[in-house]
């Protein structure tokens, strides 16, 4: 596997995890409070309570999530158009690396724009 395709994989684990950050830490609440389960959402902060200190900072955390959003995604069209190896068990295994990498780009994203909607659009809404 080439360097650049492995920095591609290594950035979108990243952004993934990035963008489930931000579903946690700003959008569960959003949504428990949303749905009117406050109550739920006290009683899961008495056992998480780190929830309380990661919203505190969700701009950022937003902030950081949405950098290495982009960041994969110029890796992915970066890659995207390098070529694979001739050998044909390598090329395989590239063209299924590159197709892994673009489902877990657009699986952060998704989470991304999701939390992005619960956090900062529907309290504003209510």
């Amino acid at each position: 596997m080439q360097d650049s395709q492995l920095q591609a994989n290594r950035t979108n684990f990243f952004s993934l995890f990035a963008s489930t950050s931000t579903l946690i830490c700003c959008a569960l609440p959003a949504l428990f409070v949303t749905l009117g389960a406050g109550a739920s959402f006290a009683s899961l902060i008495s056992v998480f309570p780190f929830l309380i200190v990661l919203s505190q900072y969700k701009i950022a955390i937003s902030l950081f999530a949405l950098i290495m959003i982009i960041i994969a995604g110029i890796m992915n069209y970066k890659t995207a158009k390098m070529p694979c190896p001739l050998d044909p068990e390598l090329g395989k295994t590239c063209m299924q690396t590159r197709k892994r990498a673009r489902v877990v780009y657009y699986i952060s994203t998704a989470i991304f724009i999701c939390a992005s909607i619960f956090t900062y659009v529907v309290p504003n809404l209510i």
